[in-house]
């Protein structure tokens, strides 16, 4: 099992939130949660339907990084907004 499969099944095996955020907390840095949590914001942005350069300005990133999230969000398979129309 590679790596990354092998953290994929942790965040699996994690069921409660408090776990989860400990479970972040312990192997991100405050940086690397940021991000994340960054891109997951771009990401509803782009799902409500904000222009690209609305969501730029609001965030303060580049475009480069909202057309990555618009190309994922308009994939039939996209797990990114089958979990955003699920909430």
């Amino acid at each position: 099992m590679s790596s990354i499969d092998d953290l994929m099944d942790v965040f699996c095996r994690i069921r409660r939130p408090e776990e989860m955020r400990q479970f972040f907390d312990e192997i991100f840095t405050s940086a690397e949660r940021h991000d994340l949590a960054l891109r997951w914001e771009l990401m509803q942005m782009l799902h409500e339907g904000l222009p690209q350069r609305d969501i730029a300005a609001q965030l303060g990133i580049s475009l480069c990084k909202i057309t990555r999230g618009a190309k994922i969000l308009k994939q039939r398979n996209s797990i990114s907004r089958k979990m955003l129309s699920s909430r």
